[in-house]
């Protein structure tokens, strides 16, 4: 199995010989390297709760703390049967550095839960966040770590942990998580941010490589709330959307999939391979998915979707990373040295935290902006990061 947290500490040690020109001090550069590839604090529970059915039954939880140097911990708490102390500590390192491509003051966490929510009514989940964010009260808040929704968690989850956090500490304070409900200080915007602020990385590539949107075919795997948005938006500025996927499998259309209606017919089935027979629409693996002859392929549902086992498979032009960690160090030499391009994680779905970042300041400082405040900066700081980015590897 490969170790997301290992490819982190690659990743890190691939780009050191790039950096350390940079840096007349060599031993204090070498030394801050090393504080990179390792969190400050990793937290770790099991967290027992009584089921509806009067069961008790444990669940394994995990908070990583990357590092605090330039503001407090931010990262998200994803509910997954494949939460692990290894991925969350490798997600809190590209939340460090993704936070410090878009410039906003934060460090990175990421923690997590080992459950698979699907299996679970409401009630046990409400029970599960609140638990959860009781573990995490004393490491986290405004300034100290600001958690966020991530895989199998939103607005609602959010809303339940702060409950749970403000009865324990006794007071108001909306700032300790963004995400939240509209009405206990979220951010409007927020939802869609992730999807909406890679849409903006995507335009800057097309613009410098002078290509047009509309003949720009893409097939994106993950369909949550990050592949959701991101196939919404993509369709609705004139791209050519022609296959998407969930953890089961996908659908495909050579001339372009409706993306609205694929909603609703997954609210109706619960998943694409439930789908009836539709004119056009052929179902496929996320294996063929991921093989599809495109110009952008979008992996946006777990780390390591690319690696050196189907690397050969791949046919896009473009990878944009939506999802974190999905192409491996060894996937991505192959690539680029087939020359394809690779839009990084740490840039592409940063528009979440960015949102987040705005929520933050929103609660801090009793703002309430309009949702074209939210995307007009977003954007700006995008592509801002983009246009620094591209100037870097030029």
């Amino acid at each position: 199995m490969v170790s997301a947290f290992s490819n982190a500490k690659k990743q890190i040690d691939s780009v050191a010989p790039i950096l350390i020109t940079d840096f007349p001090d060599r031993k204090r550069f070498r030394k801050a390297i090393e504080l990179l590839k390792k969190p400050q604090k990793v937290l770790s529970t099991s967290l027992s709760l009584r089921m509806d059915n009067g069961r008790v039954r444990n669940f394994s939880a995990f908070r990583s703390q990357h590092n605090d140097a330039r503001g407090p911990f931010k990262g998200g708490i994803r509910f997954h049967p494949q939460v692990s102390e290894d991925e969350v500590k490798a997600l809190s390192v590209w939340m460090s550095i993704k936070t410090a491509v878009v410039g906003i003051p934060y460090g990175g966490a990421k923690g997590g839960v080992v459950v698979n929510p699907k299996e679970l009514p409401v009630k046990e989940i409400e029970k599960l966040s609140k638990v959860y964010a009781e573990f995490l009260t004393p490491y986290i808040g405004p300034w100290k770590d600001v958690p966020a929704p991530d895989i199998n968690t939103g607005a609602r989850e959010m809303a339940w942990m702060l409950e749970a956090y403000e009865k324990k500490v006794g007071y108001h304070a909306p700032a300790t998580f963004t995400g939240k409900p509209i009405e206990l200080g979220g951010s409007l915007g927020r939802e869609e941010a992730t999807g909406q602020g890679g849409a903006y990385v995507l335009a800057q590539y097309l613009k410098t490589k002078k290509l047009k949107n509309g003949k720009t075919t893409m097939a994106i795997q993950g369909f949550g709330n990050v592949g959701y948005w991101f196939a919404k938006l993509a369709s609705k500025g004139g791209y050519k959307v022609i296959a998407v996927s969930d953890s089961s499998g996908g659908v495909y259309d050579s001339k372009g999939l409706n993306i609205d209606k694929l909603v609703e017919l997954k609210e109706k089935y619960g998943s694409f391979v439930n789908f009836p027979r539709i004119k056009n629409y052929e179902l496929i693996t996320n294996n063929e998915l991921l093989g599809l002859k495109v110009d952008v392929l979008v992996p946006a549902a777990l780390e390591n979707a690319i690696n050196k086992k189907n690397v050969k498979n791949i046919k896009a032009k473009v990878i944009l990373e939506m999802a974190n960690g999905p192409v491996t160090p060894e996937a991505e030499e192959v690539l680029l040295k087939r020359g394809v391009d690779i839009l990084p994680d740490v840039l592409c779905n940063a528009g979440g935290v960015t949102v987040s970042y705005f929520e933050w300041v929103q609660n801090l400082h009793g703002y309430r902006w309009t949702k074209e405040k939210v995307n007009s900066e977003l954007k700006v700081i995008m592509n801002e990061a983009f246009n620094s980015i591209y100037k870097t590897v030029k």
